[in-house]
């Protein structure tokens, strides 16, 4: 009898578990009486939909399906489209929202889901404080009198602790809610005073030290629900941006790190792959294509990253064959080109302390603006340093190109192009034409190269360029 007793208890258990598989939430919202909703979530700075569920005369509906969804923070969309409120998808995925549109947030009832309850009940917290802070912060542009304003700095101080130690308290009652991963991203580390070294001297590097040290406390590389969030991406952004040094060698270090950190979560992994190949296929800053490859030869070429559909995987394999050539510090590929009178003009044969590689073509509206303020920069300053320009037709046909070297009296380059029978010749040999060695496909495109033809800078402004011309004859000259 007890055998069987415990049997039909654990099958009631499992229909339970069966009953609870998949998620759906129940949403009422007032006063509409048709239309679709929608629920939708943060993928980093993307919103995207999850979900959708046509309204009944009542309001009602149902997000559900028979997949669970991934933990969160969503979003209920309106039938225009207007994000009406926030939620948190996480362990529980059955539970129901009322709501009156016409007084949001505050409406908002969750039922039957206590992760809710306890973010509504924050988001409450910190709007009453919040709103003290900014009253605050408005009176603080009015007052007249110092002590005024050490109060008015001190009550906004105190809200904030405030907002501080009711976060702490749910992160203690809460550890591993959705929320506390919520609050670990977003606190940043407070940095202790620092003890004086022998002599009574500071350390200067050590608030830099201590806050990158503890950035990530509290966040773990593993957890998926960070990947659907507003605030994880952003945490990236200002990491990469202002803690991590910005050669590619540093970069790479602390990328890999995440990777493997990441691997056992393979959403995670794969959002972090997007956003580093996102944020260095095309780099803010010069050099930092470089990252790019790294991540390329070492996780995509190498089968790691089989979620890239196969157009942007080619697109990715030409963008790193392109800049393999081209890396800073590199050797760069000699050119077999002719000179206007069909001479050949190789570019190893160029002897110079520095070559000015500039793509360019007669037609483009920018390059009619750019090579001849290249040329003026070069009559004044370079060609007195040993500079030698190598000016390469991209496009536009030899007549064109004869012409504006004519009207704009571009003497001492050394112009050249590549003849139809060597660019035929290369194709058939199947080996990379000059646009994918310098990754030209765009024009003006402006390279710096040393004595030795290596990459000292490149895709720089005229301007620029000189200023990194300077910097170097004077340390050749200081040398």
């Amino acid at each position: 009898m007890n055998k069987i007793l415990l049997s039909l208890a654990a099958c009631l258990c499992l229909l339970k578990a069966q009953s609870q598989s998949g998620h759906a939430i129940r949403v009422q919202l007032k006063p509409y009486t048709s239309g679709k909703v929608y629920l939708g979530y943060y993928y980093g700075k993307i919103k995207a939909l999850a979900d959708s569920t046509e309204l009944s005369a009542g309001g009602e509906g149902v997000f559900s399906g028979k997949d669970r969804l991934p933990g969160g923070v969503y979003f209920v969309v309106s039938p225009n489209r207007a994000i009406l409120f926030e939620l948190l998808v996480d362990s529980g995925q059955h539970f129901s929202i009322s709501a009156d549109t016409t007084n949001l947030p505050g409406s908002v009832v969750f039922t039957g889901s206590p992760d809710n309850l306890v973010f509504q009940g924050y988001t409450r917290y910190t709007a009453v404080k919040g709103k003290g802070i900014t009253d605050a912060q408005k009176s603080l542009s009015t007052v007249h009198t110092k002590a005024d304003s050490l109060r008015l700095q001190d009550q906004m101080k105190q809200l904030n602790a405030q907002i501080q130690h009711y976060r702490d308290s749910l992160t203690t009652r809460y550890p591993h809610s959705l929320l506390t991963v919520l609050f670990h991203t977003m606190k940043e580390p407070v940095v202790p005073p620092a003890a004086r070294q022998p002599g009574g001297k500071y350390d200067s590097g050590y608030a830099y030290r201590y806050f990158k040290g503890h950035y990530w406390d509290g966040i773990s590389f593993t957890d998926e629900r960070l990947t659907r969030t507003p605030v994880f991406e952003p945490r990236l952004d200002k990491y990469f941006r202002d803690l991590v040094a910005p050669d590619a060698d540093s970069i790479d270090r602390e990328a890999d790190m995440m990777l493997l950190q990441a691997r056992v979560s393979k959403p995670l992994f794969q959002y972090l792959m997007v956003y580093f190949v996102q944020r260095y296929v095309n780099p803010e800053y010069m050099g930092q294509d470089a990252v790019f490859v790294h991540l390329f030869e070492k996780y995509i070429n190498t089968g790691q990253a089989e979620f890239f559909t196969d157009k942007y995987r080619q697109f990715l394999n030409n963008r790193a064959y392109s800049l393999m050539a081209n890396l800073i510090g590199r050797p760069a590929a000699n050119l077999e080109m002719v000179d206007t009178a069909g001479r050949p003009k190789p570019l190893y044969e160029v002897q110079a302390p520095f070559v000015v590689l500039c793509f360019w073509d007669p037609t483009c509206s920018h390059c009619k603006e750019i090579v001849p303020k290249v040329d003026s920069i070069f009559q004044a300053k370079w060609k007195q340093e040993g500079v030698k320009v190598y000016g390469v037709m991209v496009d536009g046909g030899k007549d064109l190109w004869l012409q504006f070297i004519k009207d704009h009296n571009l003497i001492d380059w050394i112009h050249v192009y590549e003849t139809k029978e060597h660019q035929e010749a290369v194709e058939k040999a199947q080996q990379p034409g000059f646009r994918q060695l310098y990754d030209v496909y765009q024009t003006p495109i402006l390279y710096l190269l040393d004595k030795d033809k290596r990459i000292i800078a490149k895709k720089l402004s005229y301007q620029q360029l000189d200023e990194v011309i300077n910097l170097k004859t004077k340390h050749t000259k200081s040398n």
